[in-house]
């Protein structure tokens, strides 16, 4: 499957010290999925990473995009 990154991304990644092989482990292998989980009707990709005190790691992905485009990413302070 493949993903682009918006300008907006790419700052969170950087800004955020998110490292990309975390948000590609959960854009292939996410622990939940859900379709439609906002009011633009992105798909939210959440994992935890343990490498980095087991926090949530949020990708919001805008899907009517060929290729996909991740919209933003970050750690889900709200998910315990």
């Amino acid at each position: 499957m493949e993903f682009e990154l918006s300008e907006h991304a790419k700052f969170q990644l950087e800004q955020r010290q998110i490292k990309i092989e975390w948000l590609h482990q959960t854009l292939s292998n996410p622990d939940r999925q859900i379709v439609g989980a906002d009011s633009y009707g992105n798909t939210h990709y959440l994992k935890r990473i343990r490498e980095f005190e087991s926090r949530w790691l949020r990708v919001v992905v805008n899907s009517s995009h060929d290729p996909k485009k991740v919209v933003t990413v970050f750690f889900d302070r709200r998910l315990k």
